[in-house]
């Protein structure tokens, strides 16, 4: 219960984790049919990059700091970076929006979100910054219950984001057990499951566990800042999306050599692969 995000917000890990967001909102939003959005892990929602937690690490500057200029952005960013605008309108950036400020921002009225956040403190700064939206309901419990809690939803459609901290050794093994409840709960569900990547043979079992997962397909990215073989610091970060909308894939292979040029810190690179391929029909 002592992680914050706000000593992070912002930074490489978060561009990545964000942008995939908004694409996966922006993708869903092309059907009329309403969706759900749940976020196991929501954080507070909102942060001031020039606030005490913030300021403290900068880690933003390495992050979101070297879009916010950029002239010449790929399509895709286009979404995640007009939000960032709207809410920096002198220009200057200093407010930076977590996953729930961006679900709520990009989903659209037929739309309802499920946002959790188990730290007392970040709970209600959370449901402060969320008042006033009908559509959005913060739930103050266990994160690694919402999939047994909330699936199936009415909409027939829903996007599950597992996001934890990371500080217990056993959250690899949880995410895999909640990707599994969900999946069994709501086949069609996209659930995308954050991580963060230091050493990478540190998660080898992780990649083992998601590729025997029950999810009918499963998409992995990963985006690297520093060579990823030094377990004593963030070489950068992955999702696994299990049922990525259609499109997703060829959107992120126009992306991310952008991305890992741009957020490089000693050696960019990424990775897109599928841990599970869709079998094919009568297979």
């Amino acid at each position: 219960m002592n992680y914050r995000h706000a000593f992070h917000a912002g930074n490489h890990a978060d561009v990545l984790k964000h942008l995939i967001l908004c694409r996966l909102i922006a993708l869903l939003s092309r059907k009329e049919a309403p969706f759900a959005y749940l976020d196991s892990h929501a954080g507070v929602g909102l942060y001031d990059l020039a606030g005490d937690q913030a300021s403290r690490t900068e880690e933003w500057v390495d992050g979101i700091a070297r879009l916010w200029q950029a002239e010449d952005l790929p399509d895709p960013l286009v979404d995640y970076l007009e939000v960032l605008r709207a809410m920096n309108p002198d220009g200057v950036l200093r407010h930076y929006p977590g996953s729930p400020e961006l679900a709520r921002l990009l989903s659209r009225e037929q739309d309802r979100l499920h946002l959790n956040e188990k730290h007392p403190e970040d709970g209600r700064l959370l449901k402060e910054n969320m008042a006033g939206d009908r559509r959005v309901a913060v739930h103050l419990g266990e994160g690694w219950h919402i999939a047994r809690a909330l699936l199936p939803t009415r909409e027939k459609r829903v996007l599950l984001l597992i996001d934890p901290p990371f500080e217990k050794a056993d959250e690899h093994i949880r995410c895999v057990e909640s990707l599994n409840e969900a999946i069994g709960r709501m086949r069609q569900a996209i659930v995308a499951i954050w991580y963060p990547i230091k050493d990478e043979r540190q998660l080898k079992r992780f990649y083992q566990d998601l590729s025997r997962s029950a999810a009918p397909k499963l998409l992995r990215v990963e985006l690297f800042v520093h060579a990823p073989d030094d377990a004593s610091r963030l070489a950068g970060s992955g999702l696994v999306i299990s049922n990525p909308p259609w499109g997703l894939e060829d959107e992120l292979r126009q992306l991310l050599p952008w991305l890992s040029a741009r957020l490089a810190q000693s050696q960019g690179s990424f990775r897109l692969d599928w841990l599970i391929e869709e079998k094919p029909a009568g297979a």
